[in-house]
């Protein structure tokens, strides 16, 4: 069967991604773009790597053009996606790349975000661990998509840092107080829109530079509300987790490398270093996408971009005591599109991996 699909926010960096894994998946037709400044423009004039679908006009972000899809993508800043998707029809797929309908609890939009708190959506990333199941394996997010009609896509940051440090949460070997994560991140994850000065190729190549720093950045509570569901607890439990969490914008279009790293418990320090290592691969042994790699090799951005893989790798740092978890994402792919065409497929009863490659491209 094919689905013919809307994408709003078609000429920025997410819905770019969208239309290009969208342009190649069999199961899909894109019959509408729309987007904000470039209304009347062809998406060939802004997305110029998409040859297939470079005859598509670009018409305004309403809920009329959107309407009349079995798929829409909303690729679009926060605040806009919620009110936009409250006029769209009920029957119709909707997923939303942006934060509108990511977060669980109000207290925690309100001190991140603020303006108006939209429903809760089914969260797109399937991999996500939610504690245990009765026969002792692990319940995952997975098994929540099926035939589901709204999916909040996750953040970029938030998917690397949940990858790297869950089945660590989930299984008890880590202090949730001493959670410390640094992520080195590409500049499309600022989006296409010149906002900043910083932002511009003069300031940026050569340099690195950190933003969103000393517990201000976005992602906090969602990355918060994932860690108390891998522990098995709903979303309230959040505040049993602290993170210091840093971003740091590299120079790289793509791409996101995440260390994290927690204080041992006592069952984790425990442990020896095999036993741990276990621990992730129990976790992710079923798991098309994610690969935990061989002992010795870290994880690297160059090899996973244009993929929906994460490469993951786990050390122990027994001088300090503490677990150090390592991801490495495509932020666009993995960390946006990617993910969310993933998690469509299992809504729409489509082959997971459908549309979708583990095979990075390096150099």
């Amino acid at each position: 069967m094919t689905y013919t699909v809307a994408v709003a926010g078609a000429s920025g960096y997410a819905g770019g991604e969208a239309l290009r894994l969208l342009a190649d998946n069999p199961n899909f037709d894109v019959t509408t773009v729309t987007a904000h400044s470039k209304v009347g423009e062809t998406l060939g004039q802004n997305m110029p790597h998409i040859p297939t679908l470079a005859n598509l006009v670009l018409k305004d972000t309403t809920a009329e053009n959107l309407n009349g899809h079995d798929v829409v993508f909303l690729a679009l800043p926060h605040g806009a996606s919620g009110e936009l998707a409250s006029h769209l029809d009920p029957k119709t797929v909707v997923v939303d790349l942006g934060a509108d309908h990511r977060l669980e609890e109000k207290s925690a939009w309100d001190a991140f975000y603020g303006g108006h708190f939209y429903d809760h959506w089914t969260y797109g990333m399937p991999e996500l661990i939610l504690g245990h199941a009765a026969d002792g394996t692990y319940a995952k997010q997975r098994e929540n998509l099926s035939g589901i009609t709204r999916i909040a896509g996750p953040g970029c940051n938030v998917t690397a840092t949940t990858l790297a440090l869950q089945p660590g949460i989930a299984e008890g070997i880590v202090d949730t107080k001493d959670i410390v994560a640094t992520l080195v991140v590409g500049y499309s994850g600022a989006g296409k829109s010149l906002k900043r000065p910083n932002l511009l190729a003069s300031e940026a190549m050569g340099s690195a530079q950190a933003y969103g720093v000393g517990g201000t950045h976005r992602h906090i509570p969602e990355i918060l509300q994932n860690l108390a569901h891998s522990a098995g607890k709903d979303a309230s439990a959040a505040s049993d987790f602290t993170m210091s969490f840093t971003p740091v914008l590299a120079p790289m279009p793509r791409g996101i490398f995440a260390t994290v790293t927690a204080k041992l418990s006592a069952k984790g320090a425990a442990m020896s270093d095999a036993d741990i290592r276990a621990v992730w691969e129990k976790a992710y042994a079923d798991e098309y996408f994610m690969h935990l790699l061989p002992e010795g090799i870290i994880p690297a951005t160059g090899n996973v971009i244009g993929s929906n893989a994460a490469h993951l790798q786990v050390v122990v740092d027994r001088a300090t005591g503490r677990l150090v978890a390592m991801s490495a994402i495509d932020n666009l792919n993995r960390g946006t599109a990617g993910q969310a065409m993933q998690a469509l497929n299992i809504a729409l009863g489509i082959k997971e991996s459908q549309g979708l490659t583990t095979i990075g491209v390096a150099p």
